[in-house]
């Protein structure tokens, strides 16, 4: 090996290193002692969304059990990043490794027949190649998917029980938890709609990323200049724009993932996914020995891993019992919205009492 790639190299593993946090601190021999990994995607912990969710659950499930915990965070958003964090935080000693996000599934696919000793937990993806040619989901590894389109589908009836008639969703990429969630978004306003014998309009875009732009807080302003009530912004950051633009217009926002009713006063709920539960669960069952390796799990309303949180929603009308009524309907399955495989846009999805407006990137 030449001089200068030793030298980078070793400036690379400090940056590694550095970019490593435990529950109790960032010593160093915390990290060693460390159980259970979280790797961080492109956001950090504080992001309001997937990263912290997650990881708050690791957080209090590991205070709970008497466990190390240890967060890492990659130089940069990448698969091979991604797997030189994971490899870090299995040197390390931890014997179980989270990751949160659809972006991890490649980087699970590389590792997870390397290290069988290490249980693996994806949230939000399962395993699979770079070109999608081959799905994998090894003993050692479990992945949850959840089901957007019951929260989406919650989100939409909500917005338009609560009298909104002009209704916005502003997506990030159109990766399938984010069609889920619109493609329940577009059933819920339909449904409501019909009950009332009412028909309402919608405004539908995706951004094609997860980052607060300028692009997309202008596109969101501008409809809610032209009567749009309420957006939903689903997709990382892209709910911030929605905020931004909904504060300088007396617009609402839906936010997504967590609850975001502390990001801007103008979210009236959040359609959430039960991320630091579903986590807590998988954890439950490594300890208890019936770690559910090689399985590919989908949670939903039935499981409690979807929910608008009523405590702290700022609806209207639409009430805690109407909550609960569509909810058990959900968990039974006598509604049953379509998911992202069910037309190719959301126009398409035959629902007459939404004039749904699709903005092609």
């Amino acid at each position: 090996m030449k001089k200068s790639s030793r030298i980078l190299a070793l400036l690379l593993a400090g940056v590694m290193v550095l970019s490593l946090a435990a529950c109790g601190g960032d010593k160093k021999d915390d990290a060693a002692a460390s159980e259970i990994a979280m790797i961080t995607d492109k956001g950090d912990i504080n992001d309001k969304s997937f990263n912290q969710g997650t990881w708050e659950g690791i957080q209090a499930w590991s205070e709970k059990n008497s466990k190390k915990c240890q967060y890492y965070k990659p130089v940069e958003a990448t698969t091979d990043a991604y797997v030189a964090m994971i490899e870090q935080a299995i040197k390390d000693g931890n014997k179980v490794v989270v990751t949160p996000g659809f972006l991890f599934e490649e980087p699970i696919y590389l590792v997870q027949d390397k290290y069988p000793d290490v249980k693996f937990i994806l949230i939000d993806g399962n395993p699979h190649s770079a070109d999608y040619s081959d799905y994998k989901t090894a003993d050692n590894t479990v992945g949850i998917l959840f089901s957007e389109e019951q929260v989406g589908y919650l989100a939409g009836y909500a917005a338009v029980k609560d009298g909104n008639t002009k209704l916005g969703f502003l997506g990030g990429q159109a990766v399938p938890a984010v069609v889920r969630y619109g493609y329940g978004y577009v059933q819920g306003a339909n449904d409501a709609a019909a009950e009332a014998g009412k028909t309402v309009d919608m405004m539908y875009y995706y951004t094609g990323g997860f980052a607060a732009t300028p692009e997309a807080q202008a596109l969101a302003a501008g409809w809610y200049q032209s009567g749009t009530e309420i957006v939903f912004g689903c997709g990382g950051s892209v709910g911030n724009s929605a905020m931004a633009a909904a504060e300088q217009n007396n617009g609402k926002v839906i936010g997504v993932d967590v609850d975001q009713s502390g990001e801007s006063a103008t979210v009236v709920s959040s359609a959430m996914k039960g991320l630091a539960s579903a986590v807590q669960q998988m954890l439950d069952a490594y300890v208890a020995g019936s770690f559910p390796g090689g399985q590919n799990l989908t949670l939903g309303a039935a499981e409690g891993a979807v929910e608008l949180p009523m405590a702290t929603s700022k609806w209207a009308s639409f009430s805690q019992a109407d909550y609960d009524a569509l909810f058990a309907k959900l968990s039974d399955g006598t509604i049953a919205p379509k998911k992202d495989d069910a037309a190719e846009t959301p126009d398409k999805l035959g629902c007459a009492n939404v004039n749904v407006t699709f903005i092609e990137q």
